[in-house]
């Protein structure tokens, strides 16, 4: 299936703004938090930004509410639909709950339950499909033919990107000028509003993505110049096993993101203490930036540091060292 959002322009600095107008009566505002001790252990001042704590659980929703809220009656009318492992399907469900349309989401058999009982919570349409992306595509497919639901693809939509910009946004406008802004990385979608956010913004600053070593498309991507495949995901971050779009890549690509790896090791380490000195629950995913740090204090000693936690929908809370 061709998605059709991949040869779309990216989205500007003006549709992050419109986008922030649009979602606000739906989304929080999520507080930004520091930590002595994890300073410490890195060197460097860290703003985390909660989105954890956000609607879901998850920076999702900022897109899709941005995606779905912006659709026109007639089409909105038909309803929604989209592959997702978690987050993505739950979010698509409570933008399309609160706007009342029907919402249908292709689900890996593998999810993660807590994910996917938040879409069931949402009353949407749940399809099963095995857990490879040609499997979700063509279920997707006879979704889209059956239904004539508009897709909302999880990151390869220009009002998604958009939309997951907003968080960035909000980071800086409550902490300031930053050095740094760190963000995981799985199909772009929010280093790449991320990413358009800080050039408009603080153009001296710099966006760095993390994703799993076990999971490495986004760096073979930025060193190769060319979008590489995913080979064979096997990392705790299920967050972060998708492969960027092309669109998503072209961002990332354009603006010059640094993307870098953490081990498995490293993700369980940062997640734990994460809870352990903030007391905050959050996912695999979210931790990956604090676990790249952490393996290699000096990319980031001695600057300011932003940090979006992504999401907090952990299966059984964090896992211990």
């Amino acid at each position: 299936m061709t998605i059709p959002w991949s040869e779309a322009a990216p989205p500007s600095f003006g549709d992050v703004l419109a986008a922030r107008e649009r979602i606000a009566r739906h989304v929080h505002r999520t507080p930004i938090m520091t930590s002595r001790s994890l300073n410490e252990l890195t060197s460097a001042e860290l703003v985390f930004k909660c989105e954890n704590l956000q609607r879901s659980g998850a920076f999702k929703v900022r897109g899709a509410f941005n995606a779905v809220l912006g659709l026109g009656e007639r089409q909105a009318s038909r309803g929604v639909a989209t592959h997702s492992s978690g987050n993505h399907g739950a979010a698509l469900a409570m933008a399309a709950a609160e706007r009342g349309i029907s919402a249908y989401v292709v689900v890996p058999e593998s999810a993660v339950r807590s994910k996917r009982d938040a879409i069931v919570r949402w009353h949407a349409n749940i399809i099963d499909c095995a857990p490879t992306l040609a499997s979700r595509e063509s279920t997707l497919a006879g979704v889209l033919e059956e239904t004539g639901a508009h897709y909302v693809p999880p990151f390869d939509d220009p009002r998604v990107i958009a939309g997951q910009g907003t968080a960035a946004l909000e980071l800086l406008e409550d902490a300031g000028d930053l050095d740094q802004l760190w963000v995981p990385v799985g199909g772009g979608g929010l280093a790449s509003g991320s990413a358009i956010v800080v050039a408009a913004q603080y153009p001296k600053s710099s966006v760095i993505a993390a994703e799993p070593a076990n999971a490495d498309d986004a760096w073979r991507s930025m060193e190769a110049g060319t979008r590489q495949p995913m080979n064979s995901p096997d990392t705790i971050a299920d967050g972060l096993q998708t492969s960027l779009s092309p669109l998503t890549f072209r961002i990332l690509r354009d603006h010059e993101v640094r993307v870098v790896l953490a081990s498995e090791k490293a993700i369980r380490r940062a997640q734990y203490l994460i809870m352990d000195r903030m007391k905050l629950v959050v996912e695999p995913s979210a931790a990956v930036p604090l676990a790249a740090m952490l393996e290699d204090p000096d990319r980031v000693r001695g600057q300011s540091v932003g940090v979006i936690l992504s999401g907090g929908n952990a299966d059984g809370g964090v896992v211990p060292t």
